[in-house]
């Protein structure tokens, strides 16, 4: 059995299994101590911290291979520039595609206060511009790749790596061990994939039961609309791009990036699926490692079409709540407002809702209203996030393609990279 089948099976029956417990046994003691905060939790935050992991080592050993792999700084340059403006373009697409279709749907109109329970909710305030900018670069290297500040070790590594380059030959005893350590990383990413479909099933059983599908319901407009406009940007918008600036076939893409999706579903993390993003992208898709070690850790933190998507809907859903006419300008002001907090915010925590709340202050709707949709957010997190690593791997590929670093070879054979079983080496291999 494939293992993308194999996620898949275990994250349905997780999530039938938590709604049935969500339905039936919400209030058992026993089940709510040692199965759900016991097992599942348990299982579920062993499976995230492994692939958190991985993260910060990958991303450093795969940046400084990718940066003395490009050599050329222009390159370097060109293809960060390339990356950053196809990121900008797919969040503006992603949220001007979410208002049209929420003007048309016209989600929460009719919508009853009384059927969700008003709770209080405070958004963290957003950092200014100037400090989101300063900290881009490391007052302590260390404290950075202790705390995972993404955009600082990206900062940090690739300045390293081009220091490198600058001392020639003496440099080379370096990245011939970084390659070394590097292939070492991509065997753990394997390792803990192996496991992954039990680690999905925890995750998976574990929010269900807590949130239930009858949450749902009475946001079941606003729900929808998110879904339906996450469907649209990932099947039709990225793959629009995908085929017109990539030349590459979309269904071709969209099979080899099923386990990702998945993990990135189960994770509600972009940073957390990097590894996983990592490997499908060289490996399954054939993208040269020196342009995906450095446009997909750039887009696991700035791309932020899925949250853009959430803000386009939830503002013209809130505005629909309150009886708020926004108007012509008001949606551009959204528009525009989402592209720019999606650099202006990232690696900052809580940042989907920390941009909502600038959004609706900006257009003068209530911050309060966050609340109304705080219930679903979870669920929709999940989805958010697939569709934001669906769009880091585009981009990838489109860049990649762009500079003449994609394999189309690997690219086109359904089996490539495909994930192996594996096996501890026994005596007899090592021997051989």
């Amino acid at each position: 059995m494939k293992m993308t089948t194999k996620i898949l099976i275990w994250m349905a029956a997780g999530l039938m299994f938590g709604s049935v417990i969500n339905a039936f046994a919400s209030d058992v003691v026993f089940i709510q101590d040692y199965l759900i905060n016991g097992l599942f939790y348990v299982v579920g935050a062993l499976f995230i911290n492994l692939l958190k992991m991985l993260v910060v080592p990958l991303v450093t050993f795969s940046l400084i291979c990718g940066v003395c792999g490009i050599g050329d700084l222009k390159k370097l340059g060109r293809i960060g520039v390339k990356a950053f403006f196809l990121f900008m373009l797919t969040t503006a697409s992603a949220i001007t595609l979410a208002i049209f279709i929420s003007v048309i749907v016209a989600p929460g109109k009719n919508f009853e206060m009384a059927d969700i329970e008003q709770t209080g909710y405070e958004v963290p305030p957003a950092p200014p511009l100037t400090q989101v900018i300063i900290d881009l670069v490391p007052s302590n290297p260390v404290a950075a790749f202790a705390e995972g500040n993404m955009l600082q070790i990206i900062f940090f590594t690739i300045l390293f790596a081009v220091c490198i380059l600058m001392i020639g030959e003496r440099g080379k005893s370096i990245v011939d061990a970084v390659e070394k350590l590097n292939e070492v990383m991509m065997k753990v990413v394997n390792v803990v994939m192996a496991i992954a479909p039990y680690g999905v099933f925890a995750l998976m059983a574990k929010t269900f039961s807590m949130q239930g599908i009858g949450l749902i319901l009475p946001m079941i407009g606003y729900f929808g609309v998110v879904v339906l406009v996450l469907f649209l940007h990932a099947s039709g918008t990225l793959m629009l791009l995908l085929k017109l600036l990539g030349q590459v076939s979309p269904l071709m893409f969209l099979k080899k990036m099923r386990t990702v999706q998945i993990f990135a579903f189960s994770t509600a993390s972009s940073n957390a699926t990097i590894p996983v993003t990592l490997r499908a992208t060289e490996k399954r898709l054939g993208v040269d490692n020196s342009t995906a070690s450095f446009v997909v850790p750039f887009g696991a933190t700035i791309n932020m079409d899925g949250t853009a998507i959430m803000q386009g809907v939830a503002t013209v859903f809130i505005a629909n709540v309150y009886a708020v006419e926004l108007g012509l300008v008001g949606y551009l002001t959204v528009i525009g407002m989402a592209v720019l907090a999606s650099v202006g915010t990232a690696g900052v925590p809580g940042v989907g809702l920390i941009m909502l709340a600038m959004v609706f202050s900006q257009v003068g709707l209530p911050v309060e209203g966050i609340a109304l949709i705080m219930g679903v957010d979870r669920l929709l997190d999940m989805l958010r996030t697939a569709v934001n690593v669906t769009g880091d791997a585009a981009i990838t590929t489109i860049v990649a393609r762009g500079e003449d670093s994609l394999s189309m070879q690997i690219f086109n054979d359904p089996s490539a990279g495909a994930i192996e079983a594996v096996h501890l080496p026994t005596k007899e291999m090592q021997e051989n």
